[in-house]
């Protein structure tokens, strides 16, 4: 071992040594014996079970018609962005179920499942998705009611006499 006695000694020494990269498996598909990927979904308190296999493009919710178990179209344009950001389009067919929570809770909870199951099918898309922000889950929930107040927060109306 050399004597290092000055920084440029030292940046010689690190410069001439080789960098140390961890080896990067490439990311395989996930898939079952059906060709389908599986992932869950969260949102406040609803869970999504969701499947992905290739098809038309027909996303079936708790054994109805996406349009059908939710009428609202927001709601419906919510389930449709991963499949806009990853620019798949009508090449998938989503089967999925859905508990607890209410309509946009679980709505959110299938599009957060629906964007890890394209990413586990097709790991190429996990950019364009991940930039979006939809494979992160999102945390928020209801704050419980606390003791002595009216709601969360809220507190009792206050009078001197």
């Amino acid at each position: 071992m050399s004597d290092i006695k000055s920084l440029d000694d030292l940046k010689s020494v690190v410069a001439g040594s080789a960098p140390v990269a961890a080896p990067v498996a490439p990311k395989t598909p996930q898939r079952d014996s059906l060709g389908r990927s599986y992932a869950t979904g969260k949102r406040k308190d609803a869970v999504a079970r969701v499947w992905v296999k290739p098809g038309s493009g027909k996303v079936v919710v708790n054994g109805k018609e996406m349009a059908v178990y939710f009428a609202r179209p927001v709601l419906q344009m919510i389930l449709k962005q991963p499949f806009t950001i990853a620019n798949v389009e009508g090449q998938f067919d989503v089967f999925a179920t859905v508990a607890g929570g209410g309509l946009s809770g679980q709505a959110g909870a299938v599009k957060h499942g629906i964007s890890k199951a394209l990413q586990l099918y097709e790991p190429a898309l996990r950019g364009a998705l991940k930039a979006a922000g939809f494979l992160t889950r999102d945390s928020r929930v209801v704050e419980r009611k606390k003791y002595g107040k009216a709601k969360a927060r809220k507190s009792f109306q206050f009078s001197k006499r």
